[in-house]
């Protein structure tokens, strides 16, 4: 009752048919065995590699990995154990030690002589077909990879997902994507909206800045790629352009990591849409392991979500949080907020993660028109009429007004941030900078207010 009451509230604030949108994601879930089999297909081929990522998901912790061939997953020749809590360096040295025994190996038996092997090379070549070539184990030698174990972190993202995981499939179901891929999160980021990867990618979806902006609010003030409901929607009318573009849910699928351009390219350098022909022969520059084995590591995810109690034992997801949305129709601040309802800024901002740091530390107001998510739990009876309860001096016609640094020759962000009182960080945060260390002479730095940081 909880999860559709949540939903019901979304979709009355996105002035949506409540009915017609959840009869659909009925209808598209009572129908979702038929549509996995005939849109999302599991070539034979492909199931050692599904096979992979549902143990590395549901088997392997963050304290062992898989030390295995990074084209065919199937071929895995060690379970290492990893030093807990090791940090990148130390895990190299143990990766490096583990290939550099199996290439040895490998790299005795494309020498030909099969014969009076000792233990350990024989395992290794029976996990071949046979007859396999000298030179295939030879390229072997050369594709020795190291999968660290997720399968606490899946636990955890399924918990987690029962937050948003009505929402997801009523968005998916709406922009008519099939019905399993409200598990792609799993692969993306464990259901975790805080994450940030190393390319700058940014919430439940992992959109980056460049793709976000064409679906998404991304400024100073509000950056909708954290907001697990928001994103979600945006992220089906992403996989469904995809497809229309593709015509191939597989290639679709596979899009959302590499890229439109990339698999149009994919398509045309080998003449098929086939997804296994492609995951096995595509050599495009940066089609990576991360692109190659996206498809197979979402259909190991779908496996696990479509039936947690074969993978997971006795888990259950979070309940959704009581919460209805609000459309503000003036600028507020969060202590604003705080007086009227009585409800701390930490929980505020647990309910809206799309708010920036410039709004938590008071430098900026929630904006008008924003969607503010309201913790239902938390309010007092009578205040049933929102709004209403939030005094006439505390509504606000503007924006907290911005201040400017123009960037002259010889300034450094550690230069600027000494000078106004602030950090690196936070002049980074405020101008949305990719690299704290590139600046330009002329470039206008958003500053903190006087007295406050962002």
């Amino acid at each position: 009752m909880q999860a559709v009451d949540s939903l019901h509230a979304v979709v009355n604030a996105r002035g949506s048919a409540r009915f017609t949108v959840v009869l659909v994601w009925l209808l598209w879930s009572l129908s979702g065995v038929a549509v996995c089999a005939q849109d999302l297909p599991r070539p034979p081929g492909l199931e050692p590699d599904i096979t992979f990522w549902r143990r590395i998901f549901t088997e392997i912790d963050a304290e062992h990995g898989l030390l295995h061939d990074n084209r065919y997953l199937g071929v895995v020749y060690d379970t290492l154990d990893l030093p807990p809590g090791a940090g990148t360096r130390e895990l190299n040295r143990v990766y490096d030690k583990a290939r550099n025994h199996y290439r040895q190996i490998l790299l005795q038996l494309a020498k030909g002589n099969r014969k009076q092997l000792n233990r350990e090379q024989a395992r290794v070549l029976r996990l071949w077909p046979k007859g396999v070539s000298s030179a295939e184990l030879r390229r072997a030698a050369d594709r020795l990879r190291v999968q660290q174990g997720m399968a606490d972190r899946f636990r955890a993202g399924f918990v987690r997902s029962g937050l948003w995981m009505a929402h997801i499939r009523s968005s998916l179901a709406e922009a008519g994507v099939p019905a399993a891929l409200a598990a792609l999160p799993h692969v993306e980021s464990s259901f975790d909206p805080g994450v940030y990867s190393l390319v700058g990618a940014s919430g439940l979806w992992q959109f980056t800045r460049a793709t976000g902006k064409h679906y998404l609010t991304i400024d100073y003030v509000v950056d909708e790629r954290r907001d697990p409901f928001i994103s979600s929607e945006a992220a089906a009318r992403l996989l469904r352009d995809n497809y229309d573009k593709l015509d191939s849910w597989p290639l679709a699928i596979t899009a959302y990591n590499h890229g439109i351009t990339g698999m149009r390219r994919a398509v045309r350098t080998l003449g098929t849409k086939d997804i296994e022909k492609i995951v096995r022969n595509y050599e495009g520059r940066s089609f990576g392991f991360a692109s190659r084995n996206f498809y197979v590591a979402f259909l190991a995810a779908a496996d696990i979500d479509a039936n947690p109690s074969r993978y997971l034992g006795k888990l259950k997801r979070e309940a959704p949080r009581q919460e209805m949305v609000v459309t503000l129709p003036h600028y507020v601040s969060v202590k604003a907020l705080e007086k009227s309802f009585g409800i701390p800024a930490a929980v505020w901002r647990e309910h809206n993660p799309a708010l920036l740091d410039v709004v938590w530390q008071g430098a900026k107001h929630v904006p008008k028109g924003f969607g503010l998510r309201v913790p239902t739990a938390k309010l007092k009876a009578q205040q049933a009429d929102f709004l209403a309860a939030i005094p006439a001096s505390f509504r606000l016609q503007a924006q907290s007004p911005d201040r400017y640094h123009k960037v002259q020759a010889g300034d450094a962000l550690s230069v600027i941030a000494r000078r106004y009182d602030t950090t690196v960080s936070e002049l980074v945060a405020w101008n949305s900078l990719n690299d704290k260390h590139r600046i330009r002479i002329g470039q206008m730095l958003r500053l903190p207010q006087s007295g406050q940081s962002p």
